[in-house]
């Protein structure tokens, strides 16, 4: 294993993943982006990285699966160097009225949301509380703490994950291991948002948007915050976002 530093990013995705996969290139990481598809937009981003001084892989995941989420970790371990950092960032997010949501469904969401983060959690731990340093970011949601007309799959699993992030954070900390939990409370600007809520954007303005490089410097405050004063949750809105 090299002398590395990794920050391992979980839902590496065109806009918040994305961010913080560049945020902790520029701190000195070597960043191991993840995505459920290894396509053109992951090999994009560690181009991008590339190309700013910085050094990113990509790798294609099925969180959901035990063996893969074990493998890569041991994986990291073994060829890149030890991983610092973990962020738990994928998106599960649909609407569906209740009546009209199968089980098959409603599971899936569950188990991308929240299964999928106890597994990532639980592999961090094993690591990083040997050694007793390391950070464990959980993204979190408007979902995490109210609950939704449509939302039941959605928020139940986010309500989960939260839970399952204040447990780690209060067993783990006396490890010297920091587990925080971010709560986005709004809607985040990429492309896909701005298909379709053009008019809402027209009529709040661009800054009614979270921004996905501002998010990202919350999540590397987290990872420096000293030992004396750590946070386990922070809630990120838009200056314009009711709550």
């Amino acid at each position: 294993m090299s002398d590395e530093k990794v920050a391992l990013v979980i839902g590496a995705g065109a806009g918040l993943g994305s961010a913080i996969c560049r945020r902790f290139a520029r701190g000195g990481y070597t960043v191991a982006g993840v995505r459920r598809r290894h396509g053109e937009e992951l090999e994009a981003l560690c181009r991008q990285i590339a190309e700013a001084g910085g050094r990113a892989l990509g790798y294609e995941l099925d969180t959901r699966k035990e063996d893969e989420v074990v493998g890569l970790f041991e994986r990291l371990e073994q060829e890149v160097g030890e991983i610092e950092v973990v962020v738990f960032n994928p998106g599960a997010n649909i609407n569906v009225p209740i009546r009209e949501m199968d089980s098959q469904r409603f599971f899936k969401v569950w188990e991308l949301a929240c299964f999928s983060g106890f597994l990532v959690g639980r592999e961090a731990a094993r690591r990083m509380a040997p050694r007793r340093k390391g950070t464990i970011l959980f993204t979190g949601a408007t979902a995490s703490v109210r609950g939704g007309k449509g939302f039941a799959a959605f928020s139940s699993a986010k309500h989960g994950l939260r839970a399952v992030a204040q447990s780690m954070a209060r067993e783990l900390a006396p490890e010297g291991v920091h587990v925080a939990h971010v709560l986005i409370d709004g809607a985040i600007d990429m492309p896909w948002i701005r298909e379709n809520f053009a008019e809402m954007i027209e009529k709040r303005g661009p800054d009614a948007l979270l921004a996905p490089d501002d998010i990202a410097e919350s999540y590397w405050w987290l990872h420096s915050q000293p030992r004396s004063a750590w946070t386990f949750e922070t809630d990120l809105r838009p200056w314009l976002e009711p709550w």
